[in-house]
């Protein structure tokens, strides 16, 4: 079992800047991925971005330029530095983590709400 304790997200202007966090506890398999989805009112849960435990990162396009991915694999923590954010942003944006093996696993944080609003 691995257990995922995100930051708090918030509400942010547009234009503005949030950095979450996700730390992985448990049984945690070293060859792994971490990432974020999100899931916005209405729509389905979607990509943000991935990290593997050795470096690959991985952005969906609406995030590209905006968003940094990024992790210290000594604390099994993940960070999503999000910058320039747009009220398009706005979801509850979920922290995942995957073992890289196959027939992999996964487990998912309870999700943290971002609101960017002015």
């Amino acid at each position: 079992q691995v257990q995922l304790v995100e930051s708090w997200g918030g509400l942010v202007q547009p234009g503005g800047s949030l950095r979450l966090s996700c730390a992985a506890s448990g049984r945690i398999f070293n060859n792994n991925a971490m990432g974020w989805y999100r899931q916005a009112p209405g729509k389905q849960r979607e990509l943000v971005a991935t990290i593997t435990s050795g470096g690959m990162t991985n952005y969906a396009d609406s995030v590209k330029g905006r968003f940094t991915i990024s992790r210290d694999n000594a604390k099994n923590t993940v960070y999503l530095q999000m910058n320039s954010l747009k009220p398009e942003d706005t979801a509850v944006y979920y922290c995942n983590w995957e073992a890289l093996i196959r027939p992999s696993w996964d487990y998912w944080g309870q999700g943290t709400q971002v609101t960017v609003s002015s």
